[in-house]
Formats: C-alpha cells, sequence, structure tokens
C-alpha cells in the first residue's frame, strides 16, 4: 500500500514478469509492422485475372511488383485495431494539451453529421441540389459573426493554419490596395506566439519583428508602440495568450497598431476561453482564424478533416475570399469569381469540410447563447482549480494568478531533483494519462501547459489532480527511477527523440533472410 493507502505493484515484479514466445502480454498484444504480418507474393482474397485491355498511361504503367503485404480481411482488421488499442484517445481519458483544447466530440454531432443529405453530397453537384447544404453554411457563417462582432466570414480554409493565411492574404491584398505593398513588409509577433504566426508571415514574404513579453507573461502597449512604425503591416497576437492570460490592454494595443496604419490579427486558437464572454470585434481585432475542433467540438487530430474558418472586421470584409454563400430572396448561390471585386482570390479548390460545418452547426444550437458562455466559464473554472490545486507543489513563472482556459508551469519546483519536464511527463504515461503540452511556450524554461477544458468532470480533474500530485511528491522525495525510464508500462519503451527527429526511419526494409 502507498502512503495514501491505495495498493501499489512492485515495479520489480513487473521487471521479473516471464517472457511470452509471442511478444504479448496477456490483453497487451503485441503487434508488428504490417509488411511483417503479410506476404508480398499472394493476397488475402482471391481475385479474378483482368481481362484484356488497352493501357492508357502512356508508358508509365508499373513495370514491377506493387510491393503490399497480402493479408485476409480478419487479418486486416485485427491489425488495425491491435494498433487502435494501443492509442490514446479523448474517449478514454483526459487530454490536458495546453493550446489544443481537446475537447470532447458529442455523439449528437456525428450523428447529424451522418444525416444523407450532408454525408452524400459532392461539392461539383448543381447548387440546385445543395439548398440545404447552403442554408447549414449560411447559418454556420452567422453564428461565427455574431459571436465575433465581425462583418464578414471565409469558411473555404482547413484548418487554423490555413486560416492563418486566409486573413493575412486578406490584410495583404488590403494594404496592396492602398497602394503600400513595397513599404509595409513587416509583421510584429509576441515572443509566446504560436510558431504558426511568424512562419505564415514569412510565408507571404512579411519579415517578422518579435514584441517581448512582459515579466508578468503579457504584452505591453509600450512596447508595441516602440515597434510600430510605417513599415508594419500587421500584428499577429493571441488572446487569450499562450501563458493562458488574458492580454488585458489589447484594446489599446488595437488602437496603436490602426493608428499606424496596420491590422490587427488575432490568433483564435484559445478563443475556447471567451466564447459568449468578449467578442473580438469589439476589441479592435480585424481578423480571426477559428478552430472548429477547438472551439466547437469537432473532432481533432488525425490529420484532418479539419476547418477553419476566418472571420474578418469591415475594414477587411472586401477581400475575403471566393467561394462565398450569397443569398438572393429565397435562392442560396455560391459566388465563384471575383473579378470585378476586391477579393484576393481563391484559396481551396471547394468551399470547406461539410461534416465539420454540420458538427459545428449541432453543437451551437444544442448549446444555445448562454449554453457557449456557460461553457467558457467551465473551461476557465476547470484550469484555476487544477491551478489552486497544484500551486503548492508546482512553480508558477508569472506568479500565483488567476489563468483563463489552461494554466501554466515551470520547472523550477524539480530544480536539484535530477528530474527534467520531459521525465515528468514520460511517468504520466505510466499512470494512464497523456501528458500535458511541455516545453511550450518557449519564453517559459521547462513549461508545463495544462488545459483541462470544460468536458471533464470534477470527479475525472480530481483523479487527475490528485495523480499528478503523487509523482510530483515521489518526484521531491527523489524517487528518481520512477522518471528516468518512464513510460515502464507502455508497448514501446522511451524512444530516443532526439535521434528520432533528426533521422527518421520512414521506409520499411525487408529483413535478410537467415542462412541455414
Amino acid at each position: 500500500m502507498n502512503s495514501e493507502g491505495r495498493p501499489t505493484q512492485p515495479r520489480a515484479a513487473t521487471l521479473l514478469a516471464p517472457q511470452t514466445f509471442s511478444g504479448a502480454r496477456a490483453l497487451q498484444i503485441h503487434e508488428a509492422l504490417i509488411f511483417d504480418i503479410g506476404r508480398q507474393d499472394f493476397t488475402g482474397v482471391d481475385l479474378d485475372p483482368p481481362k484484356a485491355f488497352t493501357p492508357r498511361l502512356g508508358g508509365l504503367e508499373r513495370k514491377s511488383e506493387i510491393g503490399l503485404p497480402g493479408l485476409s480481411e480478419p487479418e486486416a482488421m485485427r491489425h488495425y485495431v491491435k494498433l487502435s488499442q494501443k492509442n490514446y484517445a479523448i474517449d478514454m481519458g483526459p487530454y490536458p494539451l495546453g493550446s489544443c483544447t481537446m475537447k470532447h466530440n458529442p455523439r449528437l454531432n456525428e450523428k447529424m453529421a451522418r444525416l444523407p443529405g450532408f454525408a452524400d453530397i459532392h461539392p461539383l453537384q448543381p447548387v440546385s441540389t445543395v439548398q440545404g447544404a447552403l442554408a447549414l453554411m449560411e447559418e454556420l457563417s452567422f453564428w461565427l459573426l455574431k459571436l465575433t462582432g465581425m462583418e464578414a466570414v471565409a469558411l473555404t480554409p482547413k484548418a487554423g493554419a490555413h486560416g492563418e493565411m486566409c486573413g493575412m492574404m486578406a490584410i495583404k491584398a488590403a494594404i496592396a490596395a492602398r497602394g503600400e505593398a513595397a513599404t509595409r513588409k513587416v509583421v510584429l509577433a509576441p515572443e509566446s506566439a504560436h510558431g504558426t504566426n511568424p512562419a505564415t508571415a514569412a510565408a507571404l514574404g512579411f519579415s517578422v519583428r518579435s514584441i517581448p513579453a512582459g515579466p508578468d507573461g503579457l504584452v505591453h502597449p509600450e512596447d508595441v508602440a516602440a515597434a510600430l512604425g510605417p513599415d508594419v503591416a500587421a500584428i499577429m497576437l493571441t488572446n487569450p495568450n499562450t501563458c493562458g492570460l488574458f492580454e488585458r490592454d489589447i484594446v489599446e494595443i488595437g488602437q496603436l497598431v490602426h493608428e499606424a496604419g496596420a491590422f490587427f490579427y488575432c490568433d483564435g486558437a484559445n478563443f475556447n476561453a471567451i466564447v459568449g464572454k468578449v467578442r473580438p470585434g469589439d476589441l479592435g481585432i480585424d481578423a480571426m482564424h477559428i478552430n472548429l475542433h477547438k472551439t466547437f467540438s469537432t473532432p481533432h487530430g488525425g490529420g484532418g478533416p479539419g476547418a477553419g474558418p476566418v472571420v474578418l472586421s469591415s475594414r477587411l470584409a472586401a477581400f475575403a475570399p471566393v467561394p462565398f454563400v450569397r443569398r438572393d430572396g429565397e435562392k442560396l448561390t455560391l459566388v465563384e469569381e471575383s473579378e470585378g471585386t476586391e477579393s484576393f482570390g481563391r484559396m481551396a479548390a471547394f468551399h470547406g469540410q461539410m461534416g465539420m460545418f454540420v458538427r459545428a452547426v449541432s453543437y451551437i444550437l444544442s448549446h444555445g447563447a448562454d449554453g457557449l458562455a456557460k461553457a467558457s466559464e467551465d473551461a476557465v473554472i476547470a484550469a484555476n482549480y487544477v491551478r489552486v490545486c497544484l500551486n503548492d507543489l508546482f512553480s508558477s513563472p508569472f506568479g500565483d494568478r488567476v489563468c483563463m482556459h489552461e494554466v501554466l508551469f515551470d520547472d523550477r519546483w524539480l530544480k536539484d531533483t535530477g528530474i527534467t519536464t520531459l521525465d515528468f511527463a514520460k511517468a504520466m504515461i505510466d499512470e494512464g494519462i497523456h501528458p500535458m503540452t511541455i516545453y511550450f511556450p518557449l519564453v517559459v524554461h521547462g513549461a508545463m501547459l495544462i488545459e483541462p477544458t470544460e468536458s471533464e468532470s470534477i470527479v475525472s480533474l480530481t483523479l487527475f489532480i490528485a495523480t499528478l500530485r503523487d509523482l510530483a511528491i515521489r518526484a521531491l522525495r527523489g524517487e528518481r527511477e520512477r522518471f528516468l525510464g518512464a513510460p515502464h508500462y507502455a508497448p514501446r519503451k522511451r524512444l530516443d527523440e532526439t535521434a528520432a527527429a533528426r533521422k527518421p526511419i520512414l521506409r520499411w526494409t525487408p529483413p535478410k533472410p537467415v542462412e541455414a
């Protein structure tokens, strides 16, 4: 039993457990690569020989075997089920990734997205046959504008970074329309900004001028004023910021930026903290992308499908990309051409991701305006509950202050223990919890950024906190073995992460035949 009276499993017993022939350990099933399971010289199903045909690939036909492993349907199904059991998911437990807002995806949303009228449509259908889909897009646009206090919305962007690109392209078009494209070539970005902010600016041909974070973790108006000039095109600021704090001087910063003739882009990654409480348009923001997966509960991760709509102020509304929905009486149409307008043009072949639009609208309508505001309040309360319950053990880089939807700790409390932020995060895996975001934001040494979201109940939050407290106490007691080798119980042990990043093995190589 441990100090809290809970049963423990001696680590020695785990290390001395007998090895199994299969590599599996009861229900912790070992699974090889799919190429190692299947043979390339046969298929798992019977296929009839193809009928004679005339090649039409102009000499580009495959000359060699395709080289894929042949598996039967049960083998293929088992392979991917086993792999899924080695992964962590929001449906298994808390996903406290700061700055990522990994919230629950309501099953009602999934049911709505699978309705035939939405699931079976195609982007090349005649507009007259998709009036319901266009009406839903109009509904989503209405609510995004209502919640942000903006003038126009672009639904085209496929994700947050794509949305950033959209917003900054609108800003670039507006500057060109004023005849200042040759002079306004600088974008201001705080030191604590998301990495996509300076990357987006640089990709569009801007140079980036860094704005320091103050000792309180906030951007100060005097620092912005000192960086402004006739060469500045825009500022890219996140509010609440990446340190989990609300930029209290944002209105003054916006006024300074506009007086200097520049535009204000807001990274919308943290909109989940203020929906229904603050309208970004009222703060002086000109453009902001909205991560539907973060704020409005559409699925997050796995490479897509994503959606990152961008809202634009009256200063930028005319430069929004095509296509967009337009209502003509009872009829809805898609405006596809930008000729004769100030639109910067088209960003993608089609309008966006219908499945994500349906899920977001379902979330918005099922909550209502009061429910969305309550979700923001609950997200902030959850983060502060974590902060208050851990602040006697963990250290806070900017003092023990009320935070927004995420709470930020640093590694000063681990000084002299020989344990790092990474070690602590790996030990969380042994406890069955996905680690928080670590080493970000970069302005904080050994950062630990926790975002519990409003999805977590008081019970799950309390267990999460108790687990972190237990680990923290063990770290401060000097139980280094618990951390330095972690994770001990995961299907795969700790990697050499530097080597994995710099020398990744991305190609399967057939094993050499064993000589008799």
